[in-house]
């Protein structure tokens, strides 16, 4: 896949040379790099290294203008030449040079690579990702054979790539376009810059001969990967920074890519403008639709961005304007690229990465899409996916027929579109089971009830314990969820359970504890569910969800009993100062309070205090070295009983 659809761009530092002649080419070869004319820059670099010279910056230059390229088996011989003069580089290169292996089938040492970009980059989500699922490969094999996949007629000796639905046709992006004065060649890709054509498809999406989209849309620089709106009135697309007849640039004047809209009017495309949460410095591109088109989604360097390319969204609004973007998050976005986004009516999202455990290049995965993120991401298998750059998956969930493109061997051009037809869904099914038994004598406990939670803490279902103590839920494959247990007279208890990420079930037995606790006025209620503190994020006051669940066992217990006060009361250490402490720990005490009334206890029934480090349950003061363990003993929340 060419690059300037990924909108990610490293430019690495000039080096010098002894020689004089070889100092002039690797100078011209760094100009042409830096201007991103990564083709030419080959050339120039390539012609030095065939006469012997090694250089670690040039080898970098040269993997980088390949790897930017998609060229993934030549990246893979530079980046090689790097490591063999120097191990010691920065991290990003261990994580390129094992995406380039991939290319090569080389796996064992491009996993070789990654253990040790893990090593060098302990916070980077890439390699949490790869560290947390060694068996990728796996689950890759077990998501593979579920598509008949053929070349989709419409590809030339250029690049072709993204699909999209338009009424009874599929548009797409081609650099085919040759002719005229006018049509230039990208010095990064060494191809001319692309324009929009449509094909008419058959029942079975078979497209006849492409023709150019003929509109103002086209322009003499890049366009690509329109989304219209069902009605046909509308359409979103990718474009150079150029509109009305205007090139805008960055502050390094370079010329990026924005998302633009158009409106058919009389049957012509109009009203072309940018959509306001562009900028000159940053990239915007790949805009899809929800399925209700209230929700606009699409791929951007913006700042805030995790990694190389992240997936945002904006709302749009009734009167057409838009809402401020949001990343995704963590749950999807890497800090690699993350690009090119389709949203399905079954509330998935199809989307690009290289940051995702994968074959090499960009994968095409999908995932879950909620009001709280993506989850259960899934690499949709080697049908789709190659060892090359995968991308712009288009399907029509009735049929199972549809899109997707890539730059893999066998293809006619430097990217080609490929149909398909899903003949099997990617359904991993998932039972979450156990049994509930008395702890201290392993007796079943029959008619227990059960609450499951999502990793948000949102409640997803109810049941009871049968007869033989047995539960069951069914869930989805590689999510975290929470149970709560309770019965009359045993102490209610919460587990966290990661769910399997293949088909079968997830076993999570619960053993229940007898409650002794019988409280009178005065006892700290808390201490009956092993509530030692409420938990609030540092510095601050406000509820957080794992603290809302031990709130609601509060609640619980004052619904039952209406004529229950309780004085609330919260403590901090020693640590920080005095009145900082006291003001903070008041807050909380407050904010405890106020999460109660909020959900129906009325506030007669609440008194509290924050007490900051005043009563300290052991001797670490001000000044007294003290363990972690010993200064949470006084970090605490009270319930205190004052009538029932």
């Amino acid at each position: 896949m060419k690059n300037f659809t990924i909108l990610y761009i490293t430019i690495v530092s000039v080096f010098s040379l002894n020689s004089y002649s070889q100092q002039s080419k690797i100078a011209s070869g760094d100009k042409k790099y830096d201007n991103y004319a990564y083709i030419d820059a080959i050339k120039t670099y390539e012609r030095v290294a065939e006469k012997g010279y090694k250089s670690e910056d040039m080898f970098k230059k040269l993997g980088n203008s390949y790897y930017f390229n998609s060229e993934f088996d030549k990246a893979a011989k530079w980046y090689g030449e790097l490591f063999a003069m120097n191990t010691e580089v920065e991290p990003e290169y261990y994580y390129r040079y094992a995406q380039s292996l991939k290319s090569t089938g080389d796996n064992t040492k491009a996993n070789q690579m990654l253990d040790l970009f893990n090593q060098k980059s302990k916070k980077d989500t890439r390699g949490k990702l790869y560290e947390s699922d060694k068996n990728y490969l796996d689950q890759i094999k077990a998501n593979s054979g579920r598509y008949n996949i053929e070349d989709a007629g419409i590809n030339s000796k250029y690049s072709d790539y993204g699909t999209t639905f338009y009424q009874n046709k599929i548009v797409f992006t081609s650099a085919r376009d040759t002719g005229g004065l006018g049509q230039r060649k990208h010095k990064w890709t060494g191809e001319h810059f692309t324009n929009l054509y449509q094909s008419d498809i058959d029942q079975d999406f078979n497209p006849n001969a492409p023709k150019k989209f003929k509109s103002k849309i086209n322009s003499k620089f890049h366009e690509s990967t329109p989304v219209f709106t069902k009605d046909g009135k509308t359409v979103y697309f990718t474009r150079n920074n150029y509109i009305d007849g205007k090139k805008g640039k960055d502050e390094n004047k370079i010329t990026l890519i924005k998302i633009y809209k158009a409106t058919l009017e009389n049957d012509k495309w109009t009203n072309i403008m940018e959509v306001p949460f562009n900028s000159n410095n940053y990239s915007t591109a790949h805009p899809a639709l929800s399925p209700d088109e209230k929700t606009l989604y699409f791929a951007s360097d913006m700042p805030g961005t995790f990694g190389q390319s992240d997936i945002y969204k904006v709302s749009i609004n009734n009167n057409g304007g838009f809402s401020s973007p949001v990343n995704l998050g963590p749950g999807i976005n890497t800090e690699g690229k993350e690009t090119f986004p389709f949203i399905t009516d079954e509330n998935e999202i199809y989307f690009a990465s290289d940051g995702h455990p994968g074959l090499g290049g960009l994968d095409v995965f999908v995932g879950k899409l909620d009001d709280s993120g993506v989850s259960n991401i899934q690499n949709l298998g080697s049908d789709i996916n190659s060892p090359k750059d995968d991308f712009a998956y288009l399907i029509d969930t009735k049929s199972r027929r549809g899109f997707f493109t890539s730059n893999k061997d066998g293809g006619q051009g430097s990217d080609d579109i490929y149909k398909f037809l899903e003949t099997r869904k990617l359904a991993c099914v998932q039972e979450l089971y156990g049994t509930i038994t008395d702890l201290a004598t392993g007796a079943v406990l029959p008619n227990t009830k059960l609450t499951l939670y999502s990793s948000a803490f949102k409640v997803i279902a109810t049941g009871y314990s049968d007869q033989n103590g047995n539960y069951t839920f069914p869930v989805e494959c590689g999510l975290v969820y929470n149970v709560r247990a309770e019965k009359e007279k045993y102490t209610t208890k919460e587990q966290s359970v990661i769910i399997l990420k293949e088909n079968g079930r997830t076993n999570l037995p619960i053993a229940l504890e007898k409650s002794d606790c019988v409280v009178t006025i005065g006892d700290d209620l808390g201490k009956c569910f092993g509530i030692k503190m409420i938990y609030f994020d540092l510095d601050k006051s406000n509820i957080r969800r794992e603290a809302a669940l031990d709130l609601e066992k509060i609640l619980d217990v004052m619904n039952q009993y209406p004529k229950m006060k309780l004085d609330i009361r919260s403590h901090t250490d020693s640590r920080a100062s005095h009145k900082y402490n006291e003001a903070l720990s008041d807050r909380r005490a407050k904010s405890t309070i106020k999460w109660l009334i909020q959900n129906g206890v009325a506030p007669n029934r609440l008194t509290g205090k924050g007490y900051g480090e005043t009563q300290l349950v052991n001797g670490c003061s001000d000044g007294v070295k003290c363990t972690e363990a010993e200064h949470q003993m006084n970090r605490r929340s009270e319930f205190i009983i004052l009538a029932l």
